[in-house]
């Protein structure tokens, strides 16, 4: 599955796709605000992820610049527990390309996806200690839940306080239609 968006198009990953992969992901800074990386992120973790097999019903993407198709990061879309209408979208920016609003273009791409697919909700959460990604998160339209809860980290070792969002996509409509 592709998805193209005003300056990103996003792929699915290539097995050769491991060293980009691991250039963006060997920086704590990155790994600590992810659940499921771990940390010291090796050489054979990006080989592994690289030729992880796709699934259409939650994909994951490779993002890239449109113009040179440079990989700066990956999103996906993962099923949400004891929800079949539900997604949860997660991100990973490379450091270089911080700041300049792809992850917000990145996650409303794949929120257009999920609606396209038919499905009824998206979640997402970010770690406390994580604020850029609560923005990228209220930019892209999600509306931040009460309270916090605890979520894993790998490359932590340990529970973090999470703050979670939430986008009924039947209730607010796409960006492509904002724009008709």
């Amino acid at each position: 599955m592709f998805h193209r968006s005003e300056r990103l198009f996003l792929r699915p990953h290539w097995p050769e796709d491991w060293p980009a992969v691991y250039a963006g992901m060997n920086d704590e800074g990155v790994v600590r605000n992810l659940a499921r990386a771990p940390w010291p992120y090796l050489e054979r973790n990006a080989r592994e992820f690289a030729a992880l097999p796709q699934n259409p019903q939650s994909p994951r993407f490779a993002i890239t610049i449109a113009a040179s198709g440079e990989l700066i990061g990956c999103i996906g879309l993962d099923p949400v527990e004891g929800d079949p209408q539900a997604l949860e979208v997660g991100y990973w920016i490379a450091r270089k390309a911080w700041g300049n609003g792809y992850a917000s273009e990145a996650a409303q791409a794949v929120i257009d996806l999920a609606r396209m697919m038919g499905k009824q909700r998206i979640e997402a959460g970010h770690y406390v200690d994580n604020p850029a990604s609560g923005r990228v998160l209220q930019k892209s339209g999600l509306i931040r839940k009460p309270g916090t809860g605890l979520h894993h980290s790998i490359g932590r070792g340990e529970d973090v306080a999470t703050i979670r969002y939430a986008m009924d996509l039947e209730e607010q409509p796409s960006e492509v239609l904002k724009a008709a």
